[in-house]
C-alpha cells in the first residue's frame, strides 16, 4: 500500500498522545519519560504527561513515585523508567567503581545502615572534598560519586526532597549468561524505542538506537547488530526518498487527531527533529541554553500542536497565581478558523489547571 507523509504524521501524533485512565498504564505503556529540571512552566516530565493522564497535575509524578514501579535511571537521556525497562538494561556489568572502590564501598555501607539517605548526610559524615562538575562549577565529591553508583546500579532513587534525590541500596538481578538472552535483552531495549519514537525515518533510526550505549554500555559492541536486525523485523514505508520504520504489529489509520496540544520540548512526538522537519516543514529548537539574542522561540518554548500539525509554540508564564501563553507560528500568523481559536482556548484552561497547586 502506498503511504503518504500526511499519514504517517496522523499516525505519529495519534499513537503517542492516546490518553490514559492512570499515571501507571501511561508510564507502562511509555515504558520511559524523560525528566528535566526545568520549570517554565513545569518540568518536562510533567508537561510529557499532561496529555497522555486524563486529570494529570503538576508534580503527581513525583509525589506518588514511591508508590508506582518505576525507576530513575538513565535510559537514552535521564528520566523515569518502568522496572520492566530497566531489568533489561542491569546489571551494568561492565561498569564498575575502580579508584573510588574503597569510597563506594564505604558509602554503602552507610547507607545500608540507614535505609535511605539525603546526600548532605552522606556528604557531612565523609567529607570527600569537591570535583568539578558537567558544568564546570564545583559539586560535592561525595554526591558526585553517588551518582556514578547510582548509574551503575549500585544505588536507587527513592524518592525527592525539594528536588533533591533521595538515595538507598540497589542490587539488581543476575546479568544473563548466555550471548541469545544478551541479544533479546538488547532486541527488547529496542523495541522499546521503536514504539516510543515510531514512525522513525531512517536517518534517525541509528542515531536513536545507537543512544543505548547509555542504557546498556556492557552490550555497545552488539548494538549495531540489533539496529540491523530491528529493520529487519519490523514495517517500513519509503515516501519522498525517506524510509520510515515502526511496530510491525501497527498499521497507520487515516484518522485526523483533533484539538490543541501544547507539548514539552522532549515530548515523543518532538523530540527527534529530523522527524519533525519531515512531518511538519520547519525547524523547532530548544532554546534554554541559547543566549537570549539568539533565540527564535523563546526560553523554553512549547511545541504547539493543532490536530495533526505542529504550527507553532507558546511561551508560558506564572507570576502571582496567573498564568500567561504567548503564541508565535511556523507561517507567521495564527489559523483564522474559530474552532482552532476555541480548542487553543480549552488547553491553556487546562494547562492553568494542570499548574494549579493540589489540596
Amino acid at each position: 500500500m502506498r503511504r503518504t507523509v500526511a499519514e504517517l504524521r496522523r499516525f505519529a501524533v495519534s499513537r503517542s498522545l492516546r490518553p490514559s485512565s492512570s499515571l501507571a498504564a501511561a508510564l507502562e505503556r511509555a515504558g520511559f519519560v524523560q525528566a528535566d529540571p526545568i520549570r517554565a512552566p513545569a518540568r518536562a516530565q510533567d508537561l510529557t504527561l499532561r496529555p497522555r493522564v486524563r486529570g494529570y497535575r503538576a508534580g503527581d509524578l513525583e509525589r506518588t513515585y514511591a508508590s508506582l514501579p518505576i525507576e530513575e535511571d538513565f535510559f537514552i537521556n535521564y528520566g523515569f523508567v518502568t522496572r520492566r525497562v530497566q531489568a533489561l538494561m542491569h546489571p551494568r556489568s561492565s561498569v564498575t567503581p575502580t579508584a573510588s572502590n574503597k569510597k563506594a564501598r564505604a558509602i554503602l555501607d552507610f547507607i545500608r545502615e540507614r535505609g535511605t539517605v539525603h546526600p548532605r548526610d552522606v556528604d557531612a559524615h565523609f567529607d570527600h572534598g569537591t570535583v568539578t562538575n558537567y558544568w564546570g562549577g564545583s559539586s560535592s565529591a561525595t554526591t558526585h560519586l553517588m551518582e556514578a553508583m547510582h548509574y551503575k546500579g549500585m544505588l536507587r532513587v527513592c524518592g525527592r526532597d525539594n528536588g533533591i534525590r533521595l538515595y538507598a541500596v540497589h542490587e539488581h538481578g543476575d546479568a544473563p549468561r548466555s550471548a541469545a538472552e544478551r541479544r533479546n535483552r538488547l532486541d527488547a531495549l529496542v523495541d522499546v524505542l521503536i514504539d516510543l519514537y515510531a514512525p522513525i525515518p531512517a536517518l534517525s533510526l541509528t542515531f536513536i538506537l545507537s543512544r543505548l550505549r547509555y542504557a546498556a554500555p556492557q552490550w555497545q559492541p552488539q548494538i549495531r547488530a540489533a539496529i540491523d536486525r530491528a529493520k529487519a523485523r519490523v514495517s517500513r514505508a519509503t515516501i519522498d526518498g525517506h524510509t520510515w520504520y515502526w511496530p510491525a504489529d501497527e498499521e497507520p489509520v487515516d484518522a485526523e487527531p483533533d484539538g490543541v496540544r501544547m507539548l514539552a520540548p522532549f515530548d515523543p512526538v518532538v523530540w527527534d527533529r529530523r522527524r519533525f522537519e519531515l512531518l511538519w516543514g520547519w525547524a523547532y529548537r530548544f532554546e534554554a541554553y541559547t543566549p537570549a539574542p539568539k533565540r527564535k522561540h523563546g526560553y523554553y518554548a512549547l511545541p504547539l500542536l493543532w490536530r495533526d500539525q505542529v504550527i507553532g509554540w507558546a511561551n508560558v508564564t506564572r507570576q502571582d497565581g496567573a498564568v500567561e501563553a504567548d503564541f508565535g507560528y511556523a507561517s507567521g500568523r495564527a489559523p483564522r478558523a474559530r474552532d482552532f481559536h476555541n480548542a487553543l482556548d480549552e488547553d491553556v484552561e487546562r494547562l492553568r489547571k494542570f499548574l494549579r497547586p493540589t489540596a
